[in-house]
């Protein structure tokens, strides 16, 4: 166990500097300038200002200098300052990222309440009408957009409860009830988006798991049958879907443009179109490993769960 542990350990250092280098050498492709951008909001354009911008911005060095001082301040911690607005970025990502931490995490709950129940209760009930409500149900979440949840959320408790979610966001340790009023809402239109894969996953892998001769066996011994779906069926069946969880979840955590929009949340999603808007390159370049880091973090704690539930992985 310790040394697949290590291995995957290790395997996250290429990544991680695979995923560094992409992102900066993509940054530098796309057309656009920052400090042109920010000179030509003005009446004039001054070449001798933007060349003494572009100095003090460090964008007048060479590429690769420009990388290895990124990389040694990413090692260091030190993220450097927004070309756009000046902050330091760990200040700019870290106002939003509880915001958008909190509802990733939600809605990964709420996702997961919905999903693996009702996908181990119609593998049970194959072809039955619970089955086929079910998948209906699945099927809905999975052609409903969650920003159009949302606002039928909102259309509804305006018209009929006469109310409406704060629309300012409070962190969850100043003023529970508050922050909670407005989290929910987001959290359950964009869970139920997300249970909808992860419910079919669970169906079929249960339908697959099922017929499996290990789950005769145990039948033919005389175990329940909730114990055979809890300790032998459904902890096989799982492992795919904690793949879809977790990639969802590292999704989430950036991905929410538009659900950000509708119930007035400023995370990061907003902060990335922002930053890519405005050129503003090391934001840029921050948010995007910050989200790839996130990916490999989860893929790295799926592979453990994996060990953890299969005996076979860890042995081999």
């Amino acid at each position: 166990m310790q040394r697949y542990i290590l291995c995957r350990l290790l395997l996250m250092i290429p990544t991680f500097l695979g995923v560094a280098m992409l992102v900066f050498l993509l940054i530098r492709v796309i057309p656009g300038d920052i400090v042109e951008m920010r000179f030509a909001e003005g009446q004039f354009f001054n070449k001798d200002l933007v060349a003494k911008e572009r100095a003090r911005l460090g964008l007048d060095r060479p590429v690769w200098r420009q990388f290895l001082d990124w990389l040694w301040g990413i090692i260091r911690l030190d993220f450097g300052l927004s070309m756009w607005s000046g902050q330091p970025i760990a200040h700019e990502i870290a106002i939003r990222l509880q915001l958008s931490l909190q509802l990733a995490l939600m809605a990964t709950a709420v996702a997961v309440l919905l999903a693996i129940p009702l996908g181990t209760l119609a593998a049970l009930k194959q072809d039955t009408w619970v089955d086929y409500a079910i998948r209906i149900f699945s099927i809905a979440g999975l052609a409903t957009p969650s920003f159009w949840l949302g606002m039928l959320m909102f259309l509804v408790f305006l018209i009929v409860f006469h109310w409406i979610p704060p629309m300012v966001f409070v962190p969850l340790w100043q003023d529970p009830w508050a922050n909670l009023s407005q989290m929910l809402w987001p959290a359950l239109a964009v869970g139920y988006r997300y249970s909808a894969v992860s419910t079919r996953m669970t169906r079929s892998a249960m339908l697959e798991v099922l017929r499996e001769d290990y789950i005769r066996t145990a039948r033919a011994k005389g175990l329940g049958e909730s114990l055979v779906v809890r300790r032998h069926a459904l902890k096989n069946a799982v492992l795919p879907v904690l793949t879809v969880i977790g990639l969802e979840f590292a999704f989430l955590l950036g991905g929410l443009v538009v659900t950000e929009q509708v119930f007035n949340l400023n995370g990061l999603g907003l902060l990335f179109v922002q930053s890519v808007a405005r050129r503003d390159y090391t934001l840029v370049q921050a948010l995007v490993l910050l989200v790839a880091c996130v990916y490999i973090g989860v893929n790295f704690l799926v592979d453990l769960l994996y060990a953890w539930l299969d005996p076979r992985i860890r042995f081999q």
